[in-house]
């Protein structure tokens, strides 16, 4: 049976789609939106309806998931579509899922409460694959009692939630994970590149190395794509480059160097300097095909 009130959601891209496949699926009905016309028809046809605009979510729904790809987005949101068209004392739930700056995501926790705003951060770690098969896990920041009173919408959304703080601290739990995924990638990409040059069959080679000591779910979800050359997206290079950036920043502002995130960045960048952006992350591999030894 279906929620009596849509949960809203504003951005449609590829994780925004899966949350709006997974709510539908627990029943709750699905009141989104993007700037994008033909992201809210793909909604239409999952079952879900498409609002007018951000503000239109923002009068019609309780609970708002907020799914966009920057900081500046999100706050533009919060500000805009939300604040600016309800005032100040809305009570609206409004679940930050962006992976941004967990810092500023901080601050706009705290100010957007301090307007009425009932503020919970929300960030997911896994692809959207991975989540919309049920592995998703939701990393959630701010007022454990407020996580509660939601639980039937994270648990729609990500079967295992973990509270890990207040206001930034899931971003900060994200993009620590993310660190290690990414490096892991590189490093199947890197491993399978050898392999291959060596004289070995990627896809046999593969097949070994998950029953070895060197493995990792990294290689069950990306190594096929590696092996295939099948490059569809489930997680975009731009946004893992984005991520990679904000780790850069943490870092730096607590004064910790991180090696083998900036070679991992730098193979981001190449691939986005050769037209990838849009490619899945898996794609880190052509990079590594097209650096030679001098």
């Amino acid at each position: 049976m279906s929620t009596a009130q849509p949960v809203g959601l504003i951005g449609l891209g590829l994780m925004g789609t899966m949350f709006a496949e997974r709510l539908l699926a627990a029943g709750h009905k699905v009141l989104g939106y993007d700037i994008v016309p033909e992201k809210n028809e793909r909604l239409k046809t999952l079952g879900g309806e498409a609002a007018s605009s951000g503000a239109d979510v923002a009068r019609r729904c309780s609970t708002i998931i907020i799914m966009v790809f920057s900081i500046d987005q999100v706050e533009q949101v919060v500000e805009s579509d939300i604040l600016q068209t309800l005032g100040p004392g809305s009570g609206r739930i409004v679940l930050c899922s962006s992976t941004c700056d967990p810092d500023r995501v901080a601050v706009l926790g705290e100010a957007a409460t301090a307007r009425g705003l009932r503020f919970l951060e929300t960030p997911v770690s896994g692809t959207s694959q991975q989540c919309r098969e049920g592995l998703g896990v939701g990393l959630i920041g701010g007022d454990p009692a407020l996580m509660e009173e939601v639980r039937s919408v994270l648990t729609a959304l990500y079967p295992r939630i973990y509270h890990i703080g207040g206001y930034g601290d899931g971003g900060r739990a994200k993009l620590a994970i993310n660190l290690i995924l990414g490096i892991n990638r590189t490093a199947l990409a890197e491993g399978l590149v050898f392999a291959e040059r060596t004289g070995l069959d990627p896809a046999t080679f593969l097949e070994v190395a998950k029953t070895s000591a060197a493995y990792s779910r990294v290689m069950d979800g990306k190594g096929p794509k590696m092996v295939q050359g099948d490059f569809s997206p489930e997680g975009h290079m731009q946004i893992s480059l984005k991520d990679a950036k904000l780790m850069v920043e943490q870092s730096r502002n607590k004064g910790q160097e991180l090696p083998l995130l900036e070679t991992y960045k730098s193979v981001l960048q190449a691939c986005i300097d050769e037209g990838q952006g849009h490619l899945d992350n898996s794609s880190v591999i052509l990079e590594i095909r097209r650096r030679q030894s001098s």
